[in-house]
């Protein structure tokens, strides 16, 4: 199974937010065309036809990327006190 890079996931997560703020705020079909894009992207990139599925599935692959670096790192988030 091919897993979706992290920071383009993490990257669309960001704009697809900030896209929903601002469509809160104020409606603008630039921006309402480019939140359905995200949508749409995030959802392939997930395997899923549902945003909410999508935005939960990137949330794990996240939190599990994120523990798995930490553990390969022994821990110490990559840094060492040998030069």
């Amino acid at each position: 199974m091919l897993v979706p890079d992290r920071k383009i996931v993490r990257e669309l997560l960001t704009r697809y937010a900030s896209l929903r703020i601002a469509q809160s705020e104020r409606h603008v079909p630039t921006a309402a065309r480019e939140l359905e894009d995200v949508s749409y992207t995030l959802c392939v990139m997930m395997g899923t036809s549902d945003i909410s599925d999508a935005i939960a599935k990137a949330d794990v692959l996240l939190l599990t990327e994120e523990r798995r670096d930490a553990a390969d790192a022994g821990g110490e988030n990559g840094l060492t006190l040998v030069g």
